[in-house]
C-alpha cells in the first residue's frame, strides 16, 4: 500500500489532487499536511472527511495533519510514523500581488519549507518527490515558447520565491541523489480555486454586481489549465517519470481580457459595465508561454478540457457554491489584501 504526503493539501491545486488520488487509488493512504493559512480551506475537502468518518478507523485512507511545512522535526516524526513512499509538495504562497507587498512569507514557506522537506527525508524512505513549480520563474517570454532548459528569470518575489526553491531541489538531485522530480504548471483554473484569482475573484464579483479591478490594459497572456488536467499530468509524473526529469505542464494562451469576456459571456452581462483598470503590477509579465511538449512526448499526458467547453461547468460550480465563496470574501484575509488589490496599491 502506498502512503503519500501531500503538504499544502487543503489548498486549490492541493485539495484537487487529493480528491483525484482518493478516486483513482482505494489502495493508497494519504496523510496531508497544510499550516492553513490564508488559502487554505478545511471544507475544500469536507466530503473526503465524511466519507472517512463514515468508515471502520483502520480502512480509513485519509489524514490531515495541521502543521507547518518549515517544521522539520515535525516533518521528521511523520515520515518516521507513517513510512511515507511518495511525497508531493504543493505548499506554498503564490499571490504575486501579495509578494510585492509583503515577501516575508513568500521566503519562508516557498524556499525555507523546501529545505525543511528535503531535510527531513533524509530520515525517512522516499521513494519520490515531486515539488510542484510554475512556468512563472521563467518570467516574460515575449516570443516563442520557454522548455524545461530554458533561462530562469523570475520579476517578482513569488516567482523569485519559487525559482529558488527549483534550484534547490534540482541541486539536492545532484549532490545527494534525492530522488525528486519537478513539474512546472502553468495558470491552473477550476473549483475550489481562492477568489483572489482572476476567475473566481470575477465570476464572484459578476455574480455580485461589482466590478472586476484589471491590472493595466488586462493583454497579459497566460497558458490557462484545468486543474484536472493538471493533477493527471502530476499522477503521471508521480508513477511513470524516470527520476530527477522536470515537466512544463501548459493550457491554452489567452489574455485576461479573453478570459473576462468568455466568463462575461456565460453569466450573461456586459463585461463593460464591470470593468476597473487599475495601476498594473510593477514590472508586469506581459506573456507566460511553457513548452510542454516534452511531458506529451515522454509520459504521454494530453489536457482533455478546453476553455470552451470547460467555462460553462466551471461558472456553474461557483454559482453552485455561492456559501464557499461568500464565507472566504467575508474573511478579514481577503478583505484587506481586496482593498489594496482593487485599488492597484502594491505597499
Amino acid at each position: 500500500m502506498k502512503n503519500v504526503l501531500i503538504t499544502g493539501g487543503c489548498g486549490f491545486i492541493g485539495s484537487n489532487f487529493i480528491r483525484h488520488v482518493y478516486r483513482m487509488y482505494p489502495d493508497y493512504r494519504i496523510l496531508n499536511i497544510d499550516l492553513l493559512t490564508y488559502a487554505g480551506n478545511p471544507e475544500n475537502l469536507r466530503e473526503i472527511e465524511q466519507a472517512e468518518a463514515r468508515s471502520p478507523e483502520p480502512e480509513r485512507r485519509y489524514r490531515f495533519i495541521k502543521g507547518d511545512i518549515c517544521d522539520t522535526a515535525l516533518l521528521e516524526s511523520l515520515f518516521e510514523m507513517h513510512e511515507i513512499d511518495v511525497v508531493v509538495n504543493f505548499a506554498a504562497e503564490t499571490h504575486v500581488d501579495r509578494s510585492i507587498i509583503n515577501m516575508t512569507d513568500f521566503i519562508r514557506t516557498n524556499i525555507g519549507g523546501v529545505r525543511s522537506l528535503i531535510e527531513a527525508m533524509q530520515s525517512g524512505h522516499i521513494n519520490r518527490f515531486v515539488h510542484i513549480s510554475t512556468d512563472e520563474i521563467y518570467g516574460s517570454v515575449e516570443n516563442g515558447h520557454a522548455a524545461e532548459d530554458a533561462s530562469l528569470r523570475p520579476s517578482n518575489p513569488y516567482s523569485s520565491s519559487k525559482a529558488a526553491a527549483d534550484l534547490i531541489v534540482q541541486s539536492f538531485m545532484r549532490t545527494q541523489g534525492v530522488p525528486a522530480l519537478i513539474v512546472r504548471g502553468s495558470n491552473n483554473y477550476g473549483p475550489y480555486q481562492y477568489p483572489e484569482k482572476l476567475i473566481p475573484l470575477a465570476i464572484s464579483n459578476l455574480i455580485e454586481g461589482k466590478s472586476i479591478p484589471i491590472h493595466g490594459t488586462g493583454q497579459h497572456v497566460r497558458s490557462w489549465l484545468h486543474v484536472e488536467d493538471f493533477c493527471r499530468a502530476i499522477d503521471l509524473v508521480v508513477h511513470s517519470a524516470p527520476l530527477y526529469a522536470i515537466y512544463n505542464v501548459s493550457g491554452e494562451e489567452r489574455t485576461n481580457i479573453d478570459i473576462l469576456e468568455a466568463l462575461a459571456k456565460e453569466l450573461g452581462v456586459d463585461l463593460g459595465r464591470h470593468k476597473m483598470h487599475i495601476n498594473d503590477r510593477p514590472g508586469a509579465d506581459l506573456r507566460y508561454a511553457p513548452d510542454a511538449q516534452k511531458i506529451k512526448k515522454e509520459l504521454g499526458w494530453r489536457p482533455v478540457h478546453s476553455l470552451a467547453q470547460s467555462m460553462p461547468g466551471v461558472v456553474a460550480w461557483y454559482l453552485q457554491n455561492r456559501d464557499w465563496w461568500t464565507a472566504v470574501k467575508n474573511k478579514k484575509e481577503f478583505s484587506d489584501h481586496y482593498d489594496k488589490q482593487s485599488r492597484g496599491l502594491w505597499s
